[in-house]
């Protein structure tokens, strides 16, 4: 292995040569006694040979760490050369994804829980940005991105790959707005992609939800069926829960809806805390069925529920019908408030996922309540956020699907 002493005392030849350090790593001493750092390696049969820099700029101790670095790439089948090359088009054409994936980061981790923005620098960094980090954000095409998502996909990620390809998305959504980048690449990629579902409920990802409102809210359909979807999303109620709702439960003052025993799955009663957004939608409602009898009447017969099939299939109508249902909301808030740190039990008791112990479950309900009136307020201002970003992409770009 090469010493400083070794490149010190290293005089120039009428021709260039080099000294090996091993691992690929060697400098080459030029005629003019210029010493240079150079990485061998070998991807795909193809021999290559990456610039690290100029002694003594570049010190012994830095072109090793570099090397191994380089030597790490390769291994995951990247070429540092070919991911060189591209950075430097980058920086010559705009704004790269990993300065976009920075600017990104930093305008939503104080909103985050310090568990969730190390989930999304762990994804980042091992997934995301040593394929297409260094690429310019707004020359990334789908194909490029869908490379990446079927390599994670390849190793048995389905889930981190659909992970990775919201989380994509969130960055190029924010290069179009930030104006530096056209178009999503990402956006319409969930159907190239083994889609991983909980259980036999079909949910949004994060990234769809805003779309998925926005194509909801601008259909055309009813008023009513839409308020109900737009409920079960906000409220995390089994549809049948929901759908069979009335109004001697709802408290508006208040801002609780309190479910009897007998309506519900594990024969116990439940409390649902509403939110601002959920109170705007019951009292849009009350305006049309109100204010007694049930909220979601049957359209023939006022003294039976709304037809169960009507949720289903304007989710269908919209485009939707293989990434959502109306328990899957269910999942989709689940995901969202475990991801930002929230307290499981308070997400277990907002779900009715009750505690079998009655007395146990009934102490619960009292003790979260004020917990889950605040969490639920966060996430409906988050769907509402997420709702409003994708109608301003969809203004911008012409395109009715937002994300």
């Amino acid at each position: 292995m090469l010493t400083n002493a070794h490149i010190k005392n290293a005089t120039p030849k009428e021709r260039e040569y080099t000294i090996t350090d091993g691992g690929g790593l060697a400098i080459l001493i030029k005629p003019n006694g210029s010493k240079l750092w150079r990485f061998r390696y070998t991807l795909n049969g193809k021999k290559q040979k990456l610039s690290i820099g100029v002694y003594p700029d570049v010190t012994l101790s830095t072109a090793r760490i570099q090397a191994a670095n380089a030597r790490a790439k390769v291994a995951q089948g990247i070429s540092p050369v070919d991911e060189k090359a591209k950075e430097i088009e980058a920086n010559r054409s705009g704004s790269s994804f990993r300065d976009v994936y920075g600017e990104w980061y930093q305008s939503r981790i104080a909103r985050w829980a310090d568990s969730y923005a190390k989930n999304i620098t762990r994804l980042f960094d091992n997934h995301i940005l040593p394929s297409i980090g260094g690429r310019s954000v707004a020359k990334i095409e789908p194909p490029d991105v869908l490379k990446l998502l079927k390599k994670i996909e390849a190793k048995g990620s389905k889930t981190v790959a659909s992970n990775a390809r919201a989380r994509c998305s969130e960055v190029f959504a924010f290069a179009v707005i930030t104006g530096k980048a056209k178009y999503n690449p990402a956006r319409d990629l969930t159907g190239a992609l083994q889609r991983h579902k909980k259980g036999h409920f079909a949910s949004l990802d994060t990234s769809e939800i805003g779309s998925f409102l926005n194509v909801l809210t601008t259909s055309g359909e009813s008023l009513i069926v839409i308020s109900l979807i737009r409920l079960l999303m906000l409220t995390g109620l089994r549809p049948t829960e929901a759908r069979e709702g009335a109004w001697n439960e709802v408290d508006l003052d208040a801002a609780l809806w309190r479910m009897p025993a007998e309506r519900m799955k594990g024969d116990r009663p439940h409390i649902v805390p509403l939110s601002r957004q959920a109170i705007d939608i019951l009292k849009f409602m009350r305006s049309i069925t109100g204010p007694h009898g049930l909220i979601f009447p049957n359209q023939r017969d006022a003294l039976r529920a709304m037809s169960p099939g009507l949720v289903g299939n304007l989710i269908h109508r919209c485009g939707y019908g293989n990434e959502a249902t109306g328990h899957g909301f269910r999942h989709t808030m689940s995901t969202i408030l475990h991801e930002q740190g929230y307290n499981t039990a308070w997400i277990e008791a907002q779900l009715a996922h009750a505690d079998k112990n009655t007395i146990r479950s009934t102490y619960n309900h009292a003790q979260y309540l004020d917990n889950r009136r605040e969490m639920l307020q966060w996430y409906a201002d988050h769907i509402d956020e997420l709702h409003r970003a994708a109608t301003s992409l969809s203004v911008n770009a012409g395109d009715s699907h937002g994300y």
